[in-house]
């Protein structure tokens, strides 16, 4: 195969892939651009326009003030991040995705009229042209990709609260006390909240099964429910028995539940869509390598297109 072909090729592959990707894009196309929940700092946010320099510049007050950087790890210092994050990716989304169609687009229409022996003489102008747009594409895709696993597998926009697929956030150690099965550290209640990463899992969207144990398992009722956020301690531990009752009786609660929080398959759409785009966005970088390569090799030896 040719290095013009291959050249070709590449162009194309990046007009594709970035075709799919402004289709399913998840802010171009709405599951994503706005935090319903966030750290109280910054409440309800729409991704674009969010001040993160005002709670940035809280914190730096709150420091100046005496505050410890610890007290405000997980609200103020946070939020900042989350909001820097969030706006980065909505903003590298646009910004990559339309520039990865248009080096796509032009690159692979000057590649098609060489392929047609049209222009043969600017063949040189062209590896110089596809190496450029290679290097910046391939920066500007790296770097949503970046953002796009960051927000993806560390942050959300609602409060849906972990568990496992039975709908449990805590599990009976001992005969007094339970264990959060997703404590994290001191005061990090978000890692009791489910991240986009997590919301592919069926106990996060539609999930029959797990709504009928819970209306025919008597241990997973009332009294064997609670709430993370609020009844987990500092070390991630619920002190006191919690029992349920049925025919036979009174029994210890195995297990502490938090009933199905979702009777939709969007938070699944959400994460797919955000899945998708990082995956499909890896290929573009790769693409682009592959173009600014072979637009280099075309720059030094024309005659072998």
């Amino acid at each position: 195969m040719g290095k013009g072909l291959i050249f070709f090729c590449c162009s194309c592959c990046i007009l594709a892939l970035t075709i799919v990707n402004l289709s399913i894009g998840p802010i171009i196309n709405g599951p994503l651009g706005y935090s319903s929940r966030i750290v109280l700092p910054l409440g309800g946010f729409i991704w674009r326009t969010a001040n993160c320099k005002a709670i940035s510049d809280t914190y730096d007050d709150l420091i100046d003030k005496g505050t410890s950087k610890d007290d405000l790890k997980y609200n103020y210092k946070w939020a900042i991040d989350e909001c820097k994050r969030k706006k980065g990716m909505h903003d590298m989304e646009y910004t990559s995705f339309i520039f990865d169609i248009v080096i796509g687009f032009v690159c692979s229409l000057i590649g098609l009229l060489h392929l047609f022996d049209l222009k043969k003489d600017f063949v040189s102008t062209t590896g110089l042209i596809g190496l450029g747009c290679g290097v910046v594409g391939f920066v500007l895709t790296f770097v949503y990709v970046i953002f796009n696993g960051i927000v993806y597998t560390n942050y959300y926009d609602s409060k849906i609260y972990k568990t496992d697929g039975d709908g449990a956030f805590a599990e009976k150690v001992d005969s007094g006390k339970y264990e959060c099965i997703y404590f994290d550290e001191k005061d990090n209640v978000h890692a009791y909240i489910a991240k986009y990463s997590d919301l592919i899992k069926k106990q996060y969207n539609y999930n029959k099964d797990l709504i009928d144990s819970f209306k025919e398992d008597p241990s997973k009722g009332n009294g064997c429910r609670g709430d993370p956020i609020q009844d987990c301690d500092d070390n991630g531990i619920i002190n006191g028995l919690r029992t349920y009752t049925d025919n036979s009786g009174s029994h210890d609660c195995e297990y502490l539940y938090i009933s199905p929080q979702s009777n939709e398959i969007t938070n699944k759409d959400k994460s797919d869509r955000i899945l998708a785009a990082l995956i499909l966005s890896l290929f573009v970088c790769l693409a682009n390598i592959g173009l600014a390569l072979f637009g280099f090799l075309l720059f030094r030896s024309p005659s072998d297109f």
